[in-house]
């Protein structure tokens, strides 16, 4: 089944109280535990899209991708050559239920951690 997963910065040094303003849109399909599930998304990764936004900067519209380390990222432009993917870190350790903190690093090089503030099946 897919999900609608809604991710915000959680608390960071330069952001004590988070960022609601920046984070993460996607759809994903989960198993019963709530983890990516890579199998389903081979039939569906088509649908498995992204939308990153963050203060002062124009939303990024995207795929989530399973690269062929086994990483899960999300990549922005699927027609230029150079990568500009953001890989989130252990995501397929991670469940994706609401108040989990997971990380991603971003374009700058940065790893962030980004709280997920809902978890609800996609209407697509």
């Amino acid at each position: 089944m897919l999900y609608q997963i809604k991710l915000e910065m959680a608390r960071t040094p330069d952001h004590p109280i988070g960022d609601s303003g920046h984070g993460y849109d996607f759809i994903a399909p989960l198993d019963g535990q709530g983890m990516l599930d890579s199998e389903a998304w081979r039939d569906v990764r088509n649908k498995c899209t992204v939308r990153r936004h963050a203060p002062g900067e124009p939303a990024e519209i995207g795929h989530l991708v399973h690269t062929q380390g086994r990483q899960w990222a999300f990549h922005y432009d699927l027609d230029k050559t150079e990568p500009d993917d953001e890989s989130g870190f252990k995501f397929s350790s991670h469940a994706f239920s609401q108040g989990e903190y997971v990380s991603i690093t971003e374009h700058d090089g940065e790893t962030r951690p980004f709280r997920v503030t809902s978890c609800r099946p996609a209407k697509i």
